[in-house]
């Protein structure tokens, strides 16, 4: 790290000395990377750092480097930023706590409590169901507590595959039908009653389990914006589980989910009709992020029946509403 960069850390944490560890990742299209790092004459013992560098040659793995995505890219890791500056969350939907953000030129430091000491070290690429109840636990806990609330400085509408932000996968579509339903399916969502903060990426790889696997924190805020919480939901069970288990599966879990919203609502909306109509909302959220997926990666294997059957559906819906 520059030693401007050594400095924020330092005086954010109160350290008299670091030492960077470990690469965790490097972030998406070669934008920076996550680092830890070790502290001296301090009560932390390590911090992670989401060092962000907007680089003058993208590097995106599907090709789609163009400046749409880069911009998209670059008012993320702004969002970010106001995020862990601006909002808190509760033990129920537990985040890293925010040390500093700065920016220095094309480079965006974010300095983050280190969740690994603080009890939520496991990382899963296979979870079980108490391990997805867990994190569709805090799903709700996290919706429940944003219902209503303005995403001011966020994006307006959260989730990386807004439709109004991917024109370019939306013009790649070849599925004609759901390329011409995609902008009503896009109002319906955005037009829902019953709004809260996404977190806008809640796939599995961005939650971090406790060791028993039962209690859950969330990173990675780029895409937290407005809108239907049901966005949240179809992504997570689209990222942890196939299509056969969906078909058997999604019933109960969405039932827990609904549950664990109710009981973390206490009296802030009129539960039956936030229940009615985000349920409503299912379809069209899965169809939603399937109309992403033909775009972006045509032979994604996410692509698969269940996604298919559900589209269906809402194209089926739309018909018939518009011959009535």
């Amino acid at each position: 790290m520059k030693q401007e960069h050594e400095d924020l850390v330092l005086k954010a944490c109160g350290a008299k000395s670091l030492q960077t560890g470990a690469k965790i990742q490097t972030l998406w299209s070669g934008y920076g990377e996550i680092l830890r790092v070790h502290l001296e004459g301090c009560d932390r013992p390590s911090v992670v750092v989401k060092h962000v560098m907007f680089p003058q040659n993208q590097k995106h793995p599907g090709g789609w480097n163009t400046d749409i995505s880069h911009q998209r890219k670059v008012r993320s890791y702004q969002a970010e930023g106001h995020w862990y500056q601006n909002y808190t969350t509760n033990e129920q939907c537990r985040i890293p706590a925010c040390l500093a953000v700065q920016s220095f030129g094309d480079e965006q430091l974010i300095v983050l409590e280190d969740l690994d000491v603080v009890g939520f070290p496991v990382r899963k690429t296979y979870v079980n169901n108490a391990e997805i109840k867990a994190c569709l636990s805090w799903i709700a806990s996290f919706h429940a507590l944003f219902l209503n609330v303005a995403p001011e400085g966020l994006w307006p509408i959260g989730t990386y595959w807004h439709l109004e932000t991917r024109p370019e996968e939306l013009e790649a579509m070849s599925d004609q039908k759901l390329k011409a339903a995609a902008a009503e399916i896009d109002s319906i969502l955005n037009n829902c009653r019953f709004k809260t903060i996404l977190h806008g990426d809640a796939k599995l790889a961005n939650f971090c389990f406790s060791k028993d696997g039962l209690q859950v924190a969330a990173v990675d805020f780029q895409y937290v914006g407005g809108g239907c919480g049901m966005k949240d939901v179809i992504y997570f069970l689209g990222s942890c589980m196939e299509e056969k288990e969906c078909e058997k599966r999604v019933p109960g879990l969405l039932d827990h989910y609904f549950s664990e919203l109710r009981k973390s609502l206490d009296e802030k909306a009129s539960f039956p009709e936030l229940e009615k109509e985000w349920r409503s909302m299912f379809a069209f959220a899965w169809t939603d992020f399937h109309r992403f997926l033909l775009g972006w990666m045509p032979g994604h294997h996410k692509i698969n029946k269940y996604s298919k059957r559900l589209t269906q559906e809402v194209l089926n819906k739309l018909k018939q509403s518009q011959s009535n």
